[in-house]
């Protein structure tokens, strides 16, 4: 695993769907070049027109002596009435402009407003995604979609014999931080542990909260001396509030995957070690862990 975290771990939404450009900005690029267009047709449809017009005018002026004198002569006759169809067809081209004009308008403005009901739905889906993955005061995944994850991963790890690790955390001093600045700063010190945590994994691991101040961290791929890589990014977090530091600290405990176990069994353990070094913590008379806890099995062999 390497050292630097990758910079797709600073996401929070790192498993949802991607697109290359998120709709609603892509819609409002469309209405812009749709506001363009309109601009320019609307300069070329008047230029049209101006031009007829003047066209009409010129070749009207021209039959206006002819008109004045009827019976001069046959010629005179047939340039008028060459000239009023000319007029009455230059007419009837304009009024047809301007109609098709106005067709391409409505649907310019049906296309409009059904992006926009597009954009719409994009949103309110985003939201449901939120509101179904995301816990709300993190941003990190919840423990549906952990669970979820966990046994996806599981699978993998069975059909490809590569390693998966899980790691349990439980914040020490959150309810202490409640009783004794409100909950405000015990959202803060969520909020701020959730970030260093985004940071501390790759691109390719899961952070999840469980609830309350419990954390997942699913890594997949992971050999098990480098998790120590990953809770060594946790430590020396401090959060100001009320111009008081306060220092977060937390438990924790890990496990392989041993083939064949299920995702309720592998939770288990890893629970299990965490009680552990919470126990352990409380005799040291400080919740800070140590290495390794517990000791790491053997590696899942590769095929």
């Amino acid at each position: 695993m390497d050292s630097t975290p990758s910079p797709k771990a600073s996401d929070g939404l790192s498993d949802r769907p991607r697109h290359n450009e998120p709709w609603p900005e892509h819609s409002a690029e469309i209405r812009k070049d749709l506001q363009r267009l309109d601009r320019k047709q609307w300069w070329m449809w008047s230029s049209a027109v101006m031009i007829i017009l003047l066209l009409t005018i010129g070749m009207a002026s021209f039959s206006f002596p002819s008109l004045m004198r009827m019976g001069e002569g046959t010629y005179s006759f047939f340039l008028s009435q060459a000239v009023r169809g000319l007029v009455g067809m230059v007419l009837i081209f304009s009024v047809y402009t301007i109609y098709q004009q106005h067709l391409i308008n409505r649907i310019r403005g049906q296309l409009a407003d059904q992006m926009n009901s597009m954009a719409r739905v994009e949103t309110l889906t985003q939201e449901v995604y939120k509101l179904a993955v995301l816990d709300p005061l993190t941003s990190l995944h919840n423990r549906r979609a952990g669970e979820q994850r966990l046994v996806e991963e599981i699978a993998r790890s069975r059909r490809h014999a590569r390693p998966l690790t899980l790691i349990l955390l439980d914040i020490d001093n959150l309810k202490h931080c409640n009783d004794h600045f409100g909950h405000e700063a015990g959202d803060n010190m969520l909020r701020s542990f959730s970030e260093r945590l985004r940071r501390a994994i790759r691109g390719s691991d899961m952070a999840v909260r469980l609830g309350g101040d419990e954390f997942m961290i699913i890594l997949p791929e992971c050999r098990a001396e480098e998790v120590r890589h990953v809770l060594g990014r946790l430590e020396g977090l401090q959060i100001e509030y009320a111009g008081k530091k306060i220092e977060v600290t937390f438990a924790c405990g890990w496990a392989d995957y041993h083939p064949g176990e299920s995702a309720q069994e592998l939770l288990k353990r890893a629970d299990d070690a965490l009680y552990a070094d919470k126990r352990s913590g409380k005799e040291r008379g400080s919740k800070r862990f140590v290495f390794p806890i517990p000791a790491p099995v053997a590696n899942v062999p590769q095929s």
